[in-house]
């Protein structure tokens, strides 16, 4: 993962259909790989995976690897 110095700001810029427009989500694009911006911050450079690291993520969130009560954390609210 590394923070792009060349921000594709002309990519089409994909969010999930779970957002439901709250504005607090995460745009994915394909470039070489895949590059992660927040929505909100659009102006900032996106985080870039190669698709290998994308992959490995998206296998991880399969699992509940990610999962607050795995992580040691407690939910907010």
């Amino acid at each position: 993962m590394r923070a792009s110095q060349n921000s594709p700001k002309e990519a089409g810029w994909s969010k999930s259909s779970l957002s439901e427009g709250a504005g607090d989500c995460v745009e994915v694009t394909l470039v070489p790989g895949v590059a992660l911006r927040d929505s909100k911050r659009p102006e900032r450079p996106p985080l870039e995976f190669t698709a290998s690291e994308w992959n490995a993520f998206l296998d991880g969130v399969k699992l509940g690897e990610f999962e607050i009560s795995r992580l040691g954390g407690h939910p907010a609210g």
